[in-house]
């Protein structure tokens, strides 16, 4: 891939003054550097603003925003407004990806290098990102999920894949929505194993595993799940550590979401075809999980 490629990063980032400083590293070290990196302090109450304005002054291409504090993270919702305010703030107009970064990951110098190698090679390749792992006991854990799906933290569009899906919802669920539309519309989402990412937080972290399972199964309703297809998800999490709250909380989250009467992310052909696609995993048919 020719170092001509022009990508830009938004990251909104709270309180995260313990991590931050390796990622940074990790973008300025990047074998082919964004044009604009914007960074969105979100009401931190510790010293992450006061890095990311240090950062600013050492690399003209980073620019450092800060929001007031709102008084808590607010999932989904809270991160889209930083992530918009940033995006508006873009001075590049003729970028070809663009990427949605957290402040909690370390990448390898030729992460995106390698990443436009895949986009190169699929033109219908709408949007990807590597392989999460977080440390625990001194090793590095995979944090397992589809291969169609790319994690919140790491994702990178193409532009055109971005211009069809008409950007990202403003809601939990949306990096499910995002991708489920990309699908829908004839793009090809993926994550590449082979790619590895170091997640410093291990997912949920910081809200605790109930908050963390009642914002999932949210996410899940927002982004128009099929009932039974969540009834099947949440028996399957009853096995899988840690056992029994997990499944609780995601489906007290998403039947929360019928009795708040929460709007959905999509429309009703995005909710129509996914749908479709769970009731074919369901029956073991051909479906983007596979």
């Amino acid at each position: 891939m020719e170092p001509t490629t022009r990508y830009v990063i938004v990251t909104p980032v709270r309180d995260e003054e313990q991590y931050i400083a390796e990622t940074i590293r990790s973008v300025v070290g990047q074998t082919i550097q964004p044009a604009e990196w914007i960074i969105v302090d979100d009401g931190s109450r510790d010293g992450t603003g006061r890095i990311i304005d240090e950062c600013a002054r050492q690399h003209p291409w980073i620019k450092a925003l800060h929001r007031s504090d709102r008084g808590q993270r607010v999932p989904g919702t809270g991160v889209m407004e930083a992530f918009y305010q940033g995006y508006g703030s873009l001075e590049s107009t003729d970028w070809e990806f663009i990427v949605k970064l957290d402040a909690d990951v370390g990448l390898s110098p030729d992460y995106f290098e390698q990443c436009f190698e895949r986009f190169a090679t699929d033109e219908k390749l709408g949007m990807c990102g590597g392989m999460m792992y977080c440390i625990k006991n001194g090793e590095l854990r995979r944090e397992p999920h589809p291969i169609f799906h790319v994690r919140g933290p790491i994702k990178l569009y193409r532009r055109a894949c971005w211009d069809a899906i008409g950007g990202l919802v403003k809601s939990p669920g949306w990096d499910t929505v995002d991708e489920v539309q990309a699908n829908r519309l004839g793009w090809r989402t993926r994550t590449f194993p082979e790619i590895k990412v170091i997640h410093y937080r291990p997912t949920g972290a910081a809200q605790g595993i109930w908050r963390n399972g009642v914002k999932n199964g949210r996410a899940d309703y927002v982004s128009g799940y099929h009932p039974v297809f969540m009834f099947a998800k949440c028996v399957g999490r009853l096995f899988q550590k840690p056992y029994v709250i997990n499944a609780l909380a995601n489906g007290y989250g998403f039947i929360t979401g019928y009795t708040k009467r929460i709007p959905r992310g999509g429309d009703p052909p995005l909710i129509r075809y996914i749908r479709s696609q769970q009731v074919r995993r369901l029956l073991c048919m051909k479906s983007i999980w596979r």
